[in-house]
């Protein structure tokens, strides 16, 4: 199915990680909160390929906090493992957005597969300041379809 126009579909970011000792269960089995780290830092990342890295997003006094998590785990992970976090913007919002995640051992197995909904919001002046949600700008759009 061809993406519809102004669709996000296509455009896709790659975080590249690894499941170490500290990721995983005493039975060697990757412990569920990484997903939900590595997810975490793909849509930073995913965000920061684009230009609006951490550091931009602090002097602007913008936040994207997180408001639903969802992961549906397919396949067991195991210490060792390469993988990435395929990541894609599945649609914006007014003032919210949600990126789906696959998360893809080096050899193609499919282990696990989310999606984030997050806010885009800006704080009164600064951290710790009352946050508003904030209109999902154009610009920004089309930061990602430039990507």
């Amino acid at each position: 199915m061809t993406p519809a126009a102004g669709s996000f579909d296509s455009i896709v970011a790659r975080f590249a990680c690894q499941v170490h000792w500290g990721d995983c269960d005493p039975a060697g089995i990757i412990f569920y909160p990484t997903y939900f780290k590595w997810m975490d830092s793909a849509t930073w990342a995913f965000f920061a390929q684009v230009g609006y890295d951490a550091k931009r997003m602090k002097a602007e006094n913008l936040a994207m906090p997180l408001v639903s998590a969802q992961s549906e785990f397919v396949f067991p992970a195991e210490q060792g493992d390469r993988c990435e976090v395929v990541s894609r913007i599945a649609r914006f919002g007014g003032k919210s957005f949600v990126v789906n995640h696959e998360v893809v051992r080096s050899d193609g197995t499919l282990l696990a597969k989310g999606a984030e909904t997050r806010v885009w919001g800006r704080f009164a002046s600064g951290p710790g300041t009352p946050l508003k949600g904030e209109p999902i700008s154009e610009a920004l759009k089309a930061l990602f379809r430039a990507s």
